[in-house]
């Protein structure tokens, strides 16, 4: 979609593309049009907000909704001083993305830094129980166990276990179905749903967690972002960190790359294997699972 296609007050009706010394008037109809946009391309909702409510309109609000070369090189000297360099690398992106989107051509001037050198975290066994032992006495113990577990032993993303709900947890088979529905607000980073499984310690806690949240009126989600982000502000380990100790802890006990890569949803774009010749049964799956976490991972 072009230019003469956007609802702005100073885009002539036929034009397609602006230069660096003329300006643009976006109203928020037109910039709603193109959140409509992002929705029938599946974009998760979470990210959505974020791009709308954390990027974009603080780009506008800055601009005072007309935007020129001069004040966005303007802004992003400020926000790049403000934000650490991955979420400014998002914003650049996002920004660029919107500006190609309207056809202005210096748009693709905008280029992200390079992305940071990042060493991974290393996360242990002592790591989870020193996690567990921090909130012993806190009122959520038991929502906040099964969530650990559940993270730690299926290798889910911190945003999918805030988007699981109970239906989506098979507690008798073991498995956990990782869903990609935007319109139920679940979202998975490859845009494919997907399952993965629990040992039966997790189980355990997911049973004694179930009854819980059942009697307790105040939760209304399984866990919900907002109340568990909440929680682990001062923990020794964060929700992010559970993917990495189950990535890690099933190379320590030499589990095959290619099944960890499908069960944690990684894209299996480039990975000529994967995408022409490992084709695994959901029994197959759950039978190298088992073979390789099994319950060797029961937390003290």
């Amino acid at each position: 979609m072009g230019l003469s296609e956007f609802e702005s007050e100073s885009l002539a009706p036929k034009a397609m593309s602006y230069g660096e010394k003329q300006s643009i008037n976006i109203t928020k109809d037109a910039f709603n049009q193109y959140l409509d946009i992002l929705d029938i391309n599946g974009i998760g909702h979470d990210w959505k907000y974020s791009i709308d409510k954390c990027i974009l309109q603080p780009y506008f609000e800055y601009l005072d909704w007309r935007i020129t070369f001069r004040d966005t090189l303007e802004y992003l000297k400020i926000i790049k001083d403000k934000h650490s360099l991955s979420y400014y690398r998002k914003e650049v992106y996002q920004i660029r993305k919107f500006l190609e989107y309207l056809g202005i051509d210096w748009a693709i001037k905008l280029n992200p830094p390079s992305e940071p050198i990042y060493l991974p975290k290393r996360i242990t066994i002592a790591d989870i129980n020193n996690t567990l032992s921090h909130f012993k006495d806190n009122q959520y113990f038991i929502q906040i166990k099964s969530l650990i577990l559940l993270g730690i032993s299926s290798g889910m993303r911190a945003e999918e276990l805030y988007q699981l709900n109970i239906d989506d947890i098979d507690l008798d088979s073991g498995i956990v179905h990782i869903n990609h529905n935007p319109s139920n607000g679940q979202s998975t980073k490859t845009k494919i749903s997907r399952i993965s499984f629990f040992t039966n310690n997790t189980k355990d806690a997911l049973y004694e967690y179930f009854t819980y949240f059942r009697n307790v009126r105040s939760l209304k989600q399984l866990f919900s972002q907002s109340h568990i982000t909440r929680l682990f502000r001062d923990a020794p380990i964060q929700v992010k960190d559970l993917r990495k100790y189950f990535s890690q802890e099933w190379d320590r006990r030499g589990g095959p790359t290619s099944i960890k890569k499908i069960l944690m949803g990684h894209s299996l774009k480039g990975d000529v294997d994967l995408m022409h010749y490992n084709a695994q049964s959901e029994e197959d799956l759950k039978r190298i699972y088992d073979k390789v976490m099994g319950d060797k991972s029961i937390v003290q």
